[in-house]
């Protein structure tokens, strides 16, 4: 039934009832659980995209030229083959990819020159740093700058697997 909602996308829900019914012998509530989830598999069935309407014009222009064909109708044959042409831009060249490898990293250079950016530079910065740590420090005076430590291993040894038993009670 997935097949069937693709190329019934503007089917309504009924149809797709009535379809399952009919191919499978099911019940009524069995064919609407299957809607549900064809309906998540495929959401939105019943707006049809843009790509099926694509390929459902390329198909009726084929059918529309085998027929002009087989009439030996070749100014019908003319109309379906630049009608095809003309929609699927065969004319135009197909854009081509580009070039990664032949792309030049930017040579960038690191410096502290905030007039590079178009900023006024504060004079005696880092006077004005140190100042304004020092300043934060004595007003956080409870807090200890510490040191890294390795952290010590545990001994895994000292846990001991817990029974069922045991976290029942």
């Amino acid at each position: 039934m997935y097949n069937w909602s693709i190329k019934n996308p503007d089917s309504k829900d009924k149809e797709f009832v009535d379809e399952c019914i009919s191919r499978y012998g099911i019940s009524k509530t069995l064919a609407y659980d299957d809607l549900k989830i064809i309906k998540s598999v495929l959401p939105h069935i019943t707006q049809a995209s843009r790509d099926y309407h694509r390929w459902k014009y390329n198909e009726m222009i084929q059918e529309t030229y085998q027929m002009a064909k087989k009439r030996k109708d070749t100014k019908t044959m003319q109309l379906a083959a630049t009608s095809y042409a003309k929609f699927n831009n065969v004319n135009v060249e197909d854009e081509q990819s580009v070039p990664y490898d032949l792309i030049v990293v930017q040579p960038f250079t690191a410096t502290q020159d905030p007039t590079f950016l178009g900023i006024k530079p504060i004079p005696n910065i880092d006077k004005k740093i140190s100042d304004l740590i020092a300043k934060y420090r004595a007003e956080s005076i409870d807090i200890d700058d510490i040191e890294f430590e390795e952290p010590d291993v545990m001994d895994w040894a000292e846990f001991t697997e817990v029974s069922e038993n045991e976290t029942d009670s």
